[in-house]
């Protein structure tokens, strides 16, 4: 049980998940994953949020423990999917008199998850009501599909404390910022967020007029300094912008060939000065590849043909990221195929359906393996792409 002095009126009394090998049912989390939790203490005291289902226990020991007798008067839902409100009913089971607080579209969600026990009190707030503790008062904004539609942040005035729903997140445990928070924060947005980058703009914009001190999501590390390192990467992540000028060179294959390709299109681009990255997509976690594909300016997607089709793991990918309005990169394509090469037209099916999507004029095909005609092609594909860098 871990409650942390997060302020002199506010403690951590969230749990670390280290049990949880997927989060979300599809999202590798090999570090585990926190469900975070606080209380307010003031004339009125509030508890934010609650944890996943299976943690349900140890949240309420911890707020137990913190309280010391005394009795919540809110139970604050920033956000009702089932990660952070699993305990909602455990916990009006326990401190009946507290008023659960909540935008209309969560109070109206909730009915679907769970049956609360009679007599539960609650209270609809929206965009610009506030909710005075005392000494302490939350001033709530509107989030919606950051990234379900009742979601609220609340900005609690006195601290200038942003309670930021799953808003500035990261797979990973509670504790201090290390230097994994760039990528797990990138992987986690892109994967979970990224395809509502407008309404993340939106919020935004409503955060640049009010003085934020401490950011406090609902996953991994609280933010206490350089939050402007922190939001400027929320900016570039939501409005599809390249966070990296480089090149993410991405393949999957049969007997080795394609990855050949791949990695030989890659020693070129670095010999040249590119930044480049290379996975393999059959060996990658698809969450990882998905937020390589957005962090850099170019990808290179290198696949082999399959029953005429595009090579599985290639269209897991290239589906992935369509989902997530991949948008305004540069595109190269290397396909493979014995007798009836088919990637480069299968993925250019789904690439020719998003946005800003430019594609450079060099196609490789291997029949194969390389020779000399493909080895060829690859390098004028490396050179073109070199350019763009003034390589």
């Amino acid at each position: 049980m871990n409650i942390l002095d997060f302020s002199k009126s506010i403690k951590f009394v969230g749990v670390d998940d280290r049990e949880i090998d997927l989060f979300e049912g599809q999202y590798k989390v090999p570090d585990g994953i926190s469900y975070n939790s606080f209380v307010i203490f003031d004339e009125k005291i509030a508890v934010t949020d609650s944890v996943d289902a299976h943690k349900v226990s140890e949240w309420l020991q911890n707020i137990e423990n913190a309280l010391q007798g005394k009795t919540p008067d809110y139970l604050i839902v920033h956000h009702l999917e089932p990660d952070h409100a699993g305990g909602i009913v455990e916990f009006v089971q326990k401190y009946p008199s507290a008023t659960i607080v909540a935008s209309a579209k969560a109070l109206a969600f909730l009915p679907q998850f769970v049956k609360l026990p009679e007599g539960t009190k609650t209270q609809t707030v929206k965009e610009g009501e506030t909710l005075s503790l005392g000494n302490h008062t939350l001033q709530f904004i509107a989030a919606p599909m950051v990234h379900w539609p009742e979601v609220l942040f609340s900005y609690e005035e006195s601290e200038k404390i942003l309670f930021a729903a799953d808003a500035f997140g990261t797979f990973g445990l509670s504790g201090e910022l290390g230097e994994e928070w760039v990528d797990e924060a990138r992987r986690y947005y892109i994967n979970i967020v990224g395809k509502y980058g407008t309404q993340v703009q939106g919020v935004i914009k409503k955060l640049a007029g009010i003085d934020v001190k401490t950011i406090c999501p609902l996953h991994g590390p609280v933010i206490t300094e350089n939050l402007g390192f922190y939001i400027n990467k929320y900016n570039t992540w939501s409005s599809y912008a390249p966070e990296t000028q480089g090149v993410f060179v991405a393949y999957a294959g049969v007997y080795g060939h394609t990855a050949e390709a791949a990695k030989k299109l890659a020693e070129s681009l670095r010999e040249k000065g590119v930044d480049v990255t290379i996975k393999d997509l059959c060996r990658t976690y698809i969450s990882e590849s998905v937020a390589q594909a957005f962090r850099y300016s170019h990808l290179a997607i290198c696949a082999t043909t399959l029953d005429a089709g595009l090579f599985p793991t290639a269209e897991r990918f290239l589906t992935h990221i369509k989902a997530k309005n991949y948008s305004n990169r540069k595109v190269g394509i290397v396909e493979n195929g014995t007798w009836a090469p088919m990637a480069a037209k299968k993925m250019h099916e789904i690439l020719d359906t998003l946005k800003n999507i430019t594609f450079c004029e060099n196609t490789v095909t291997l029949k194969s393996a390389l020779d000399e005609t493909s080895s060829a092609k690859l390098e004028e594909l490396a050179v073109e792409i070199a350019k763009d860098f003034g390589k």
